[in-house]
């Protein structure tokens, strides 16, 4: 087949039989030897022989959406579609998988057209990002340049936590904009200790695991910033803010 789909459901597996029967049922018997094969080869590179014998009633979730791309792939498809594939995946199930098919994209020229809402997953795997509103295309370029220089406010917001302040209201983090709207990355602020001076205080401190993003607040303006020193500080500490870069519009 020139193009197959994976979702983020499960619904097509044969949950009682087992994951090879799964893939292999996807090719003709015609030629016993090649379905072995090709069967064989697309386990082995999602990093499932060990569960070939197993049926999928059994599996986690996980493990059942490497049964369904698996599936998929068997048929040696031109173009892969992928509408959400991860949502359902635990986060170390998630990160194995994306490398797994990242490689074989690398491997074998498979074209793959992913649909996701996940930032961190479209930045770290796609060649070329297309961002869509109302099903129109808005921008499309390279991840890393479209994180960099968005040309639209709509992306910029879309591939991170971003602060959008007016041109008035960002002078207090130390710029001057040309530009009426301003958006500011959370990782875009640096933050000091103050003791003395009109300043900052930290409404709030969330812990993100290797990370705390800090909600501060001065008069009636409040922004994000991520912290990465975690526990230094905590909610009523005044600090300054300067941000080292930023985004108008």
């Amino acid at each position: 087949d020139a193009m197959k789909m994976v979702t983020q459901h499960t619904d097509d597996l044969n949950l009682f039989a087992k994951v090879w029967d799964n893939v292999a049922g996807m090719l003709p018997s015609t030629d016993v030897k090649a379905k072995q094969a090709k069967t064989e080869q697309v386990l082995k590179q999602l990093n499932m022989m060990h569960l070939a014998p197993r049926q999928v009633v059994d599996l986690s979730g996980g493990e059942k959406q490497r049964v369904a791309i698996a599936r998929a792939m068997v048929t040696q498809p031109t173009v892969l579609f992928l509408d959400e594939p991860f949502n359902q995946v635990d986060t170390s199930f998630r990160e194995g998988l994306q490398q797994d098919i990242r490689q074989i994209v690398k491997d074998t020229g498979l074209t793959v057209v992913m649909v996701s809402h996940d930032p961190a997953e479209v930045l770290s795997m796609a060649d070329v990002l297309l961002v869509l509103r109302d099903g129109e295309i808005v921008e499309q370029g390279q991840p890393r340049k479209l994180y960099q220089k968005p040309a639209h406010l709509y992306t910029a917001q879309l591939l991170a936590n971003c602060n959008v302040l007016t041109r008035k209201q960002v002078k207090l983090l130390g710029i001057s904009p040309k530009r009426e709207t301003v958006a500011i990355y959370t990782d875009y602020i640096d933050i000091t200790k103050s003791w003395v001076g009109k300043c900052w205080e930290v409404k709030q401190v969330m812990f993100k695991g290797f990370y705390e993003e800090l909600l501060l607040q001065q008069d009636d303006i409040t922004v994000r910033a991520l912290n990465r020193d975690k526990g230094k500080y905590k909610e009523g500490d005044k600090v300054n803010l300067k941000a080292w870069g930023y985004l108008e519009y």
